[in-house]
């Protein structure tokens, strides 16, 4: 292909990362880094490290964490067994666990809200059966319930398209060698399995850090999130210039995770195709 070619046929994207991701990031570091007045400013920055704000950013990661840990315990098992099953292999189950993605986010999480309330289908059931209500609704547990749900295929098919890329040749002279079941996971599976790792929980961590949809469904108003705090200065306060701001130290997180990603999965290893 020649050089004219190339230019016109990367045209469009050029003119959609412009207008997409550098205009809108330009907008926000012109209003998160001044005041209302216009003139400049970090107040508005150093604001997440202040009061309400750093309580929300240290729970988002606390409870970002627990999720992604959770999702990670959950899926290397599931991807091992996708990798070694016949279903897997086919892409039958690998569509199971996709076809919810397919559905749309706010009725993912909208059911998980159904299922839990006080008056709800698990509960019905509890207390069909004498038992008594489980009151996670509204709390913390429900939102990391919500994350979990929403964010378990991020992890599962970074870290089974990692694994299906390991050549069984591998795995099959570890054991020649007298290795048992475990070592061969310590010292080959999850070694090789490292950049679908780490894909997976970029995946779920950013999300499950900057959202508010979840906490907002599930937390019931009392689990104030920092994704909580950002929408809420854009929406209800109209305080764009502070909502610039926290979404700048945000954007940290992101940056800090994309050098995550390229020191440790430089040939896109686990990617989800």
């Amino acid at each position: 292909m020649t050089r004219s070619l190339k230019s016109i046929f990367s045209g469009p994207f050029l003119i959609f990362i412009l207008c997409g991701t550098l205009i809108p990031m330009g907008v926000i570091a012109l209003y998160g880094l001044t005041d209302r007045s216009g003139a400049f400013t970090f107040d508005n920055v150093l604001t997440m490290f202040q009061g309400d704000h750093a309580k929300a950013l240290g729970l988002s990661l606390a409870l970002s964490f627990v999720s992604t840990v959770i999702c990670l315990v959950l899926a290397f098992p599931l991807g091992l067994i996708l990798k070694d099953s016949k279903l897997g292999k086919k892409g039958f189950m690998v569509f199971l666990f996709i076809l919810p993605m397919w559905m749309n986010f706010l009725l993912r999480t909208m059911a998980w809200q159904v299922l839990l309330e006080k008056g709800g289908v698990i509960n019905t059931l509890l207390n069909g059966i004498g038992l008594p209500d489980l009151q996670i609704i509204n709390t913390p547990a429900a939102v990391v319930l919500g994350m979990v749900y929403d964010y378990l295929p991020f992890m599962v098919l970074p870290i089974y398209n990692a694994l299906v890329k390991i050549d069984s040749n591998l795995i099959e002279a570890a054991y020649d060698l007298g290795a048992s079941r475990g070592t061969v996971l310590r010292k080959v599976i999850i070694p090789l399995s490292v950049p679908g790792i780490v894909s997976g929980v970029t995946m779920v961590f950013v999300p499950s850090l900057t959202t508010f949809a979840i906490s907002n469904m599930l937390g019931g108003g009392k689990v104030n999130l920092i994704g909580n705090i950002i929408e809420q200065e854009f929406t209800a306060s109209s305080n764009w210039n502070l909502g610039s701001g926290l979404s700048l130290v945000m954007m940290v997180f992101i940056v800090i995770s994309m050098a995550f990603i390229d020191k440790f999965d430089k040939n896109g290893e686990g990617n989800l195709i």
